[in-house]
């Protein structure tokens, strides 16, 4: 390029105030640029002639610096904002309703800023970056879980965590590391189906090894969905969906052969509340009864006591406290997340970012609706936050790493990279 031409790329690009939009443009330019000299070298004009006039054809450069600043602006999607901050203060209303106005009180603000600056740290981060870190993804998941299965010192419920001062390591942890890692490996044509299959089933293996049920969970469901989503075409995605699911068939009814007695209970407990009223049952008719004497705005009178009312329960503990009406809003207000996640993906053209969209999507709606059914009775109780809602720091983190990814994606829609780059 000439001092001409050089000239004009600058002149263009001083009028972008994106950083990441600057640096596209300019190598788009470029491009177009180099394409128009040429041709008109190939019409017989010599070099600094030639660029002269694809200059000229590009046009006004201050006129064109200003629309392209326009096309490429960064967007803030205010809706997520908005629906993040209300979850986000509806989460006090259960520490509130319990009298925790300690340090319940306190680490409950402490974990808000927290995920307030997870979610607009990992917004500001140009997601596109993280492709090509998808194995280093993936390491750091494998060693968090290899770290929790054979270091791991204290276990609730039989589920392992590390402590590290006041913060808790356990499996949830790994997840976003995972979900980043499947995100490129799923936009990556080269690999084999093998090479995907032996990944999942050793990252699979280890969450099996810590054990926890509902992590596990989340993970599978959240591998399957964006596996709908890859770039394996639909008759292999078909086989590697209905295999695992057969092998599931096959491996509940060699559990339910070999199960001990109390595992059994548990699952006839959810089946059959009634006849396990004294055991395995007694939490789903607690809860059933919960709910049942809620009305549309909160119990009167003398409250009883919920247990894991501020984490696990805290829906039964909201619908109880504040009413049907609250938990209604509440429900409206996380599902007009996914809602907004879903109108989000169709307009990304990229596919990176859809995989991202869609795994964070997955990852939200199971916590969401599980949450919600366990309370209801509809799935088996297990340890599930509700997000946004339930007291914790990871669960806090996780949901507001989600979101970034989410704002992420979207503040970057209109920059879209061509080809030749």
């Amino acid at each position: 390029m000439n001092k001409k031409g050089d000239h004009f790329l600058k002149e263009v690009t001083k009028h972008i105030k994106s950083k990441e939009a600057r640096n596209l443009v300019a190598t788009e330019l470029e491009f177009h640029l180099k394409k128009a000299k040429k041709m008109w070298i190939e019409k017989g004009l010599c070099e600094a002639v030639a660029e002269d006039k694809a200059v000229e054809e590009m046009g006004n450069p201050i006129k064109l610096g200003q629309e392209l600043n326009k096309l490429h602006k960064p967007k803030v999607d205010w809706l997520i904002i908005i629906l993040l901050v209300t979850a986000m203060g509806i989460g006090f209303l259960p520490i509130v309703a319990l009298g925790y106005t300690n340090h319940f009180l306190i680490n409950k603000v402490i974990f808000v800023i927290l995920g307030v600056a997870a979610a607009f740290g990992m917004m500001m981060i140009d997601y596109r970056k993280l492709e090509r870190l998808g194995w280093l993804f993936y390491t750091i998941g494998v060693l968090i879980l290899i770290m929790l299965s054979y270091f791991s010192t204290t276990a609730i419920n039989g589920v392992p965590y590390i402590k590290i001062g006041s913060i808790k390591i356990e499996s949830l942890m790994a997840v976003p590391f995972f979900f980043l890692a499947w995100a490129s490996f799923f936009n990556n044509s080269r690999l084999k189906i093998w090479h995907l299959g032996i990944i999942y089933l050793f990252s699979l293996y280890l969450f099996l090894s810590i054990p926890n049920v509902s992590t596990t969970f989340i993970y599978i469901m959240m591998v399957f969905v964006m596996l709908w989503w890859s770039l394996l075409g639909k008759k292999k995605t078909l086989i590697i969906t209905v295999v695992p699911i057969c092998l599931i068939i096959i491996g509940g009814l060699f559990f339910w052969s070999s199960a001990k007695e109390y595992q059994i209970a548990r699952i006839l407990g959810f089946l059959n509340p009634e006849s396990y009223a004294n055991g395995s049952g007694y939490m789903y008719l607690r809860l059933k009864e919960l709910m049942s004497s809620a009305r549309w705005f909160g119990t009167s009178g003398n409250k009883e006591f919920i247990q894991a009312a501020h984490t696990d329960f805290v829906f039964a503990s909201l619908t109880y406290y504040y009413g049907y009406l609250l938990a209604l809003i509440l429900v409206f207000i996380l599902s007009l997340f996914v809602a907004r996640m879903i109108a989000i993906t169709y307009k990304i053209n990229g596919h990176y970012g859809k995989l991202l969209l869609v795994g964070g999507m997955t990852l939200f709606v199971v916590q969401f609706i599980y949450n919600v059914g366990m309370i209801l009775g509809l799935l088996p109780i297990t340890s599930i936050s509700l997000p946004f809602i339930s007291y914790g720091l990871m669960p806090t983190l996780f949901n507001a790493f989600l979101m970034g990814i989410v704002l992420s994606v979207y503040r970057r829609k209109n920059l879209k990279s061509s080809s030749f780059i």
